[in-house]
């Protein structure tokens, strides 16, 4: 949950995926020379200097997420995660990037990328699907969804500059979609992916004409890609694979509040299981549904009110509140405050 500063509570000592953190160091970069103080923002979010100056050090993605926020913020920076995608050298992204470019077509990098997307960061998992289209989506794992908006972007940005690169061509996406809310920028997102953009969603994809799978690369080098998957599939061996079913209940409530829809029985399902089997393996770790959900509501205002453009009639639907009596009625028993004198003090 969100701290009054902005900052965000560190994660759970049980589960604690982490990143290459690339990204944060451009953040700390770009920051540095917009002449930002850096030092209280990177305790805000849990770092230190000797981790941003060691790129072999792996970050915390919670810490990741919360450092591009405040960054972001300072700088007053609201895209801060597509202007860092489209300026970076796409090799900086390192085995990941080598195992695509050596792959002998496109449908082929974007699988490797799926099944070896956790090198690069273990919270954020890639599915690639096939059918009439190529579908690429963007899962969270272990961390909330809700918390982000600059990493996701950075990465989805950062993925159509790869097939662009890879393929040599200017290759457009049919549709493209964001769990999280703009109401700003939208048409900036359309003209760099070239289609229909849509915030507010159930899911994170990007969607390509079937044809691009068969694009051959001209990079594919077959020695030099057999000596990396063989790294890559040893390095997804020793990665321990974390499982949280609270961040995952509450990554399912998120998108499904402003439809009325999160429910027990809903959210089980979204998560493969019984009503009855959810409670159980919550019940095992000391959690109940609807703790998370009211935590979660709780978390979610705590962010939307953070956000001057979103009014609080809005936030109220958001959190599926039929009347903003009702989500007053209830912030103040999270909080002790009401949305609007919570709002008022501006300590986001």
């Amino acid at each position: 949950m969100p701290n009054i500063d902005g900052s965000v509570k560190a994660p759970r000592p049980a589960h604690f995926p982490t990143a290459g953190g690339g990204m944060t160091r451009l953040a700390y970069k770009r920051a540095v020379e917009g002449d930002l103080d850096v030092k209280p923002l990177l305790k805000k979010a849990g770092l230190t200097l000797q981790q941003i100056d060691n790129p072999n050090l792996r970050l915390n993605v919670t810490s990741q997420i919360t450092f591009l926020n405040l960054v972001a913020k300072g700088m007053d920076d609201e895209t801060l995660g597509l202007n860092l995608a489209l300026n970076f050298d796409l090799r900086e992204i390192g085995t990941l990037y080598y195992v695509m470019a050596s792959s002998d077509t496109l449908g082929d990098a974007l699988q490797r990328a799926s099944r070896y997307s956790r090198i690069t960061n273990e919270a954020v998992h890639l599915e690639y699907r096939t059918n009439k289209e190529v579908t690429i989506r963007f899962e969270y794992v272990n961390v909330a969804r809700h918390h982000d908006r600059h990493q996701i972007e950075f990465f989805m940005i950062s993925l159509v500059r790869l097939v662009r690169h890879l393929s040599g061509r200017n290759l457009l996406p049919t549709r493209v979609s964001f769990v999280h809310r703009r109401n700003f920028f939208q048409s900036t997102f359309e003209k760099l992916f070239g289609c229909d953009v849509v915030f507010g969603r159930n899911i994170d994809e990007i969607v390509f004409p079937s044809a691009i799978q068969d694009i051959p690369l001209a990079s594919a080098d077959s020695f030099l890609h057999g000596l990396l998957i063989a790294q890559c599939e040893k390095a997804n061996i020793d990665r321990p694979r974390l499982a949280a079913l609270r961040v995952s209940v509450e990554n399912e409530i998120a998108p499904l509040l402003p439809h009325g829809n999160a429910q027990a029985a809903d959210v089980a399902h979204r998560l493969g299981m019984s009503q009855r089997t959810l409670a159980r393996h919550l019940a095992s770790e000391g959690l109940s549904f609807t703790t998370i959900l009211d935590e979660t509501k709780c978390d979610l205002a705590t962010h939307y009110l953070s956000q001057a453009d979103l009014p609080i009639t809005t936030i109220a639907w958001l959190l599926g509140y039929q009347e903003v009596s009702a989500f007053t009625h209830a912030f103040k028993r999270w909080t002790g405050t009401t949305p609007r004198q919570a709002r008022q003090k501006g300590n986001w």
